[in-house]
């Protein structure tokens, strides 16, 4: 295959040294770089086919270098030079004579001593994973270039097989009447695949859910992880299965009415980052002169190596990150991992961390501003936890903030009457002009799950005992109805519908956890899945639930919610968390005929004020019309 540069133009000679070439496994050669060269004008970031495939321009960001190479199976893996632009920040060159039909694998080979993939590629060869990918989950994955270089490598392919789109009438559901679905691929299908997944949609469909977020898909280091791990951004992660796979899957969650949000991290990478070690200490760390990373990261709580957020080209390439994402996939949106972190102030401690910051607010906003351009009704949800003025202002651009209430939740679950309040489900709590705009939850990745604390810690009293299954899963039904009722988005994390009870901690906080499925056998459990179905079916066909008038005494023992809608439907709310029975007076907005949605049965309430005997773990949602 000919290889050749496009319009020589005056160039320097550089001359690898013998011991660095031995030392990369490259042949020794001499290398020919074109200086003052600017890039032809059609070629994007990465890999620009051309000439219907047979030719490509290859163009990295790569200012101060002395050299760059490319390197890949097009040339037999001898370095051939790129041509450097007159400001010298970026590096690109021209191949020709491709094979559009085949599949290649490159490098770039930096100041004669490492060898990078491309931070643009959207698919590596990985030589320490690749390995414990099964053909079930990723059909004729192309070999790994052993003995021709080492490390990670790009992929290219001109005429790759393309995904014909289903589903053009797709209508996103507003952020309202969002209830979303926390996935984990590896966990919830024991083939960690997205084929298995799109098998499975019927599970959601039934649920009632009407947006499924993914835990991260895109590139990250290994394979059993939760994907926060990032290392390439632009490439999907081989472990779930190939790229039409995953569009397939998002055309049939469009085809069933369900959003597809995917959790993204761009707050840090990791050190099998090029971007990473194309600027990097002896130590593998961000050096001075990287012009993406910090050399020291700015908040208490990070893992990674952390991005710069002020920098120009981290903004360039975070929204060239979030652009793709979006259009080739068509994804409705995206959950920011850590977007606290987004921010260039040192904080040494959480309270200082979460304090308003102006900068970080300027930051997020302009990237909502970038991706409401892209795509106007595309969501954007922050796992913020700022102070409530900074995650007002934000709310108030149309973000959506994750409002965690796991700990007062599972509190109330358990039967104790400590730090019981839940009226953080609430968005006046937070001094929110915007009520659509905080996402509540009770269970998240990040969390433990509420029923593995109702069995080893559940409160008791009278035989009543919440550590028993039946009884514990009964008060997760209950847990479950004032989770949904409140306005706003609600969040359920996998399996939690069917009382999921293995700790956060078995086999390693990000240990592989069965899915059991099995657990769908249990009349308890199978009960607990058909309510959250009900009430999520519920909330998102009656108007009622997302009413801004309302009232609610979340603190205590027995808790109620009241809810008024704009076309006269009232709705009340009512449940015993205590392990005791309980009697309550609520003020009721009407007399007359009210229906209990759940059981079907029917109260006559003749004065205001209604008392309730609750037994220990019942609930009763009531509303002055029948409910859809």
């Amino acid at each position: 295959m000919r290889f050749k540069f496009l319009h020589l133009l005056p160039f320097v000679l550089l001359v690898f040294c013998s011991t660095a070439c031995k030392k990369s496994g490259v042949a020794e050669t001499t290398e020919v770089t074109s200086i003052n060269k600017d890039i032809p004008a059609n070629a994007g970031d990465g890999v620009t086919f051309i000439n219907s495939g047979k030719s490509a321009i290859f163009n990295l960001y790569a200012p101060s270098k002395t050299s760059v190479s490319l390197i890949g199976e097009f040339n037999n893996w001898q370095p051939a030079a790129m041509n450097k632009t007159a400001d010298g920040t970026r590096w690109w060159i021209q191949v020709d004579n491709l094979d559009p039909a085949k599949e290649y694998s490159y490098q770039y080979y930096i100041n004669n001593s490492i060898k990078v993939a491309d931070p643009y590629t959207e698919k590596v060869l990985d030589p320490d994973n690749d390995k414990y990918i099964s053909s079930d989950t990723y059909p004729n994955l192309k070999a790994y270039p052993t003995g021709s270089t080492t490390g990670i490598v790009s992929t290219m392919q001109a005429n790759a097989a393309t995904y014909n789109w289903k589903t053009s009438t797709f209508t996103r559901p507003e952020p309202k009447n969002l209830v979303v679905y926390e996935l984990l691929i590896r966990d919830f299908v024991a083939t960690h695949n997205y084929k298995t997944l799109t098998d499975t949609l019927n599970y959601l469909v039934n649920l009632g859910v009407n947006a499924v977020e993914l835990l991260p898909v895109n590139e990250f280091e290994g394979n059993e992880s939760w994907g926060y791990n990032t290392n390439y951004e632009f490439a999907l992660d081989k472990y779930y299965g190939t790229k039409n796979e995953y569009k397939a899957f998002i055309d049939a969650c469009h085809a069933k009415g369900i959003a597809v949000i995917q959790d993204i991290v761009l707050e840090d990478q990791f050190g099998s980052s090029p971007m990473v070690q194309m600027y990097a200490t002896a130590a593998g760390s961000p050096a001075a002169d990287n012009p993406w990373f910090n050399t020291q990261n700015m908040h208490p709580y990070a893992v990674g190596y952390q991005l710069n957020q002020q920098s120009a080209a981290t903004q360039y390439y975070v929204k060239n990150v979030l652009k793709y994402w979006l259009q080739e996939y068509h994804i409705d949106g995206f959950r920011f991992d850590q977007s606290k972190a987004f921010t260039q102030v040192n904080s040494t401690t959480d309270a200082a961390w979460s304090a308003y910051d102006a900068s970080r607010v300027t930051i997020l906003k302009n990237y909502n501003n970038y991706i409401k351009s892209i795509d106007p009704g595309a969501y954007l949800i922050l796992e913020h936890f700022a102070v409530n003025q900074e995650e007002a202002e934000l709310a108030n651009q149309g973000m959506i903030m994750w409002s965690n209430m796991n700990y007062n939740a599972n509190q109330a679950t358990m039967g104790y009457n400590t730090d019981w309040n839940l009226a953080g489900l609430f968005y006046d709590q937070y001094g929110f002009t915007q009520p659509y705009n905080r996402i509540a939850y009770f269970e998240s990745h990040d969390e433990e799950r509420l029923m593995f604390k109702n069995e080893q810690y559940g409160n008791s009293y009278n035989g009543y005992n919440v550590k028993d299954l039946p009884t514990g899963l009964a008060r997760q039904e209950m847990a479950a109805a004032f989770l949904l009722t409140p306005p706003g988005p609600k969040m359920l994390w996998q399996f939690g519908e069917r009382g999921y009870d293995i700790s956060i901690d078995n086999g390693g906080r990000l240990g592989n956890k069965d899915p059991h499925w099995e657990y769908m056998s249990n009349a308890s459990r199978k009960h607990l899945y058909s309510t959250y179905a009900k009430l999520i079916k519920m909330k998102i066909n009656n108007p009622v639930f997302t009413t801004t008038n309302f009232k609610y005494n979340l603190n205590g023992n027995v808790k109620t919610i009241q809810l008024s809608g704009t076309d006269g439907t009232q709705v009340l709310v009512a449940g015993n968390f205590d392990v005791a029975a309980q009697t309550a007076t609520v003020t009721m907005p009407s007399t007359g005929v009210w229906y209990d949605y759940l059981t079907g049965a029917t109260v006559n309430v003749s004065a205001a004020n209604y008392n309730l005997s609750l037994q220990p773990g019942e609930f009763h949602i009531y509303s002055s019309v029948k409910l859809k």
